[in-house]
């Protein structure tokens, strides 16, 4: 998207061949961007993106399908909303019913014309561009690092200082790539432990920028569990994403025992990505897991990664109680019920306490208190890839409908495949 809006060529190297960022891409050449695709032997995409800049951008002549991708929907809808074009963005029925009306109500405020269905809190998104834009003091009710982006991408249009202020920060890979691309970003902690305020004037332009993508932590995860629950495996993981505001599942699995030891590269190349994202060579050995309790803040910090760390606590000594997790509800599918029948069904022992989930260990290192069974994923590409790791643990198979993990890791069942072998 950063790409897009950027006037010129830029080139993303090492980039997933997942669906959501095929999403992304068709959506972009619906607005007048250029997006060439080219893919290696090991699944990994190269997009050379030619644009005209996003003040030449042109109004598409269908909606926008973003297909699963919330991200795609939320953030490109803030800088459509900055942009002098008009778009409908929509996408499959799971995107249909995850929650908007936190993005519409302060691009309002900001003077877009924005609407969505269902008094403005579901899909689809239409918006009018050419709106004088002017900047707000937000502050989300829910900590999301998509809103945050989706404001600070409108904010590049707007008059004034765009601020958004977190009471748990968010991911930060918006604010890295935009400095990258020269916009000035500014970010100060907030007045509580752990929040942060993020400020940006306006009128600011995105140059373009040739980079690669880090290795995706979240895709990582699943086999940092997978190798720290199995009771004979090591496994490195090469190049993964530890960005500090997004590496919060690492510290957890840490917390609660696992075998994980980081290695940086030394020299300066290789320490960072060209958008200054840390990298780290991640070895995982198996381990005794022992209960924690991760607080509403962990969860926030590791939205992504929650499902897989249930299937950690199933493996681990006592009883982990997940606190705050309500926002799983309105993800892909409701997470939080998705995660406690499916592993309930496997042999675990989860419990939904309101916004709360309690799951009681037990489970050898061989996985053994997990059972076969058949799980539904929920056409959810995380629930899929969790009931997955929980079959190569488990005493007997699992069942279920893996489809949706090419969502975000096409390349899954191969190097599960490669691993179990």
């Amino acid at each position: 998207m950063l790409a897009g809006m950027a006037a010129g060529r830029s080139t993303i190297s090492d980039a997933s061949g997942a669906l959501d960022p095929g999403s992304t891409a068709r959506c972009l050449e619906g607005l007048g961007v250029g997006v060439d695709r080219t893919v290696d032997g090991d699944g990994l995409t190269t997009y050379a993106v030619r644009s005209p800049g996003v003040g030449a951008w042109r109004t598409p002549g269908t909606t926008l399908d973003c297909g699963n991708s919330g991200t795609t929907l939320r953030i490109l809808t803030g800088i459509v909303a900055g942009s002098s074009v008009s778009a409908t963005l929509d996408g499959d029925d799971s995107l249909r019913r995850r929650p908007v009306g936190r993005i519409v109500a302060p691009l309002r405020a900001m003077g877009a014309d924005v609407r969505a269905g269902t008094d403005d809190s579901l899909p689809p998104v239409t918006v009018h561009g050419g709106s004088r834009l002017t900047a707000i003091d937000h502050t989300p009710p829910v900590p999301s690092a998509q809103v945050k982006s989706a404001l600070l991408l409108a904010g590049l249009a707007a008059t004034g200082a765009t601020i958004v202020r977190e009471s748990v920060a968010t991911r930060d890979h918006t604010e890295r790539m935009l400095r990258a691309r020269g916009v000035v970003v500014e970010t100060a902690g907030g007045p509580t432990p752990g929040s942060v305020v993020i400020r940006m004037d306006g009128r600011q332009s995105v140059t373009p920028l040739d980079e690669r993508v880090v290795g995706d932590v979240s895709s990582a995860v699943f086999w940092l569990v997978a190798g720290a629950c199995h009771p004979d495996a090591e496994l490195t993981l090469e190049g993964v994403g530890v960005n500090p505001t997004r590496r919060r599942a690492i510290d957890l699995l840490l917390a609660m025992g696992a075998r994980i030891e980081e290695q940086r590269p030394e020299a300066t190349e290789g320490l960072a990505s060209d958008d200054g994202e840390p990298l780290a060579d991640l070895t995982v050995r198996s381990s005794h897991l022992e209960a924690i309790e991760i607080s509403a803040g962990d969860v926030a910090a590791a939205i992504d990664e929650i499902p897989i760390l249930c299937l950690a606590a199933a493996c681990a000594s006592g009883t982990t109680r997940i606190r705050g997790a309500g926002e799983l509800r309105h993800k892909e599918s409701d997470r939080l019920a998705g995660m406690a029948e499916g592993l309930n069904t496997l042999g675990a022992r989860v419990t939904i306490e309101g916004d709360d989930l309690v799951i009681e260990g037990g489970a050898d290192r061989a996985g053994h208190g997990l059972r076969g069974g058949e799980a539904r994923a929920l056409d959810d590409h995380r629930l899929a890839m969790t009931f997955a790791v929980a079959g190569l643990l488990g005493a007997a198979p699992v069942r279920f409908d893996g489809r949706s993990a090419a969502v975000s890791y096409p390349t899954f069942f191969r190097d599960l495949e490669r691993i179990r072998a």
